[in-house]
């Protein structure tokens, strides 16, 4: 097959493992903070997104990244040339540790689905953010051949996480603001419903 065909078919597998990656841990934060609805809406949502997460991890998140790595180590073997350069090094590096990411969201991925929730949806946020990064280094390094190059877009990317974190933590501040209020009043109506009635006066 002509390396042109080979490179097409690669990126294609590439931005389709990408998709999956992204959109798989915000099935995580959705199934974990489903786990705080009542007793009714909590088994209806776990399911439908657990059964979410099972389709799109195994008919994308899997087979993307399986024929990433398939086409790309097919490109190496057409031109054994682009050994030689450093950025690629730096580059198998990056996706060797995508390739890390992946098998940790399949952890998640069994966690879950067995009922097991032991990271927050705050963690699961930044979780995703790592993709992000993986995602910029792999272009920043084909693209621009630069480590200087790639040096700049982390940094970047790293302010840009920073940002996200603190507005994260700021949405989850002013949601508690928000359900306090509604707490205190659900807990006043209990009192008021349960509470015994005053003894009437004797004569």
């Amino acid at each position: 097959m002509d390396y042109n065909y080979i490179k097409a078919i690669h990126i294609i597998f590439v931005v389709c493992w990408f998709a999956a990656l992204f959109y798989i841990v915000r099935l995580f934060i959705y199934t974990k903070e489903a786990q705080s609805k009542d007793e009714i809406a909590r088994p209806i949502l776990t399911n439908q997104l657990l059964l979410m997460q099972k389709k799109l991890w195994y008919i994308i998140g899997w087979p993307a990244m399986i024929g990433s790595l398939i086409f790309g180590l097919w490109m190496l073997f057409k031109s054994p040339i682009l050994f030689s350069y450093p950025w690629m090094w730096l580059k198998l590096i990056a996706v060797g540790l995508l390739t890390v990411y992946h098998f940790q969201c399949q952890l998640i991925y069994k966690q879950q689905s067995n009922g097991t929730f032991k990271y927050t949806s705050i963690k699961l946020r930044l979780f995703n953010e790592l993709a992000t990064l993986f995602l910029v280094a792999i272009v920043f390094l084909v693209i621009i051949k630069s480590t200087s190059g790639l040096l700049w877009g982390l940094l970047g990317l790293i302010a840009f996480a920073a940002i996200l974190f603190i507005a994260v933590k700021i949405y989850r501040k002013q949601s508690e603001t928000k359900e306090t209020p509604q707490q205190i009043s659900d807990e006043q109506k209990v009192n008021e419903d349960t509470s015994v009635p005053p003894t009437p006066p004797t004569l």
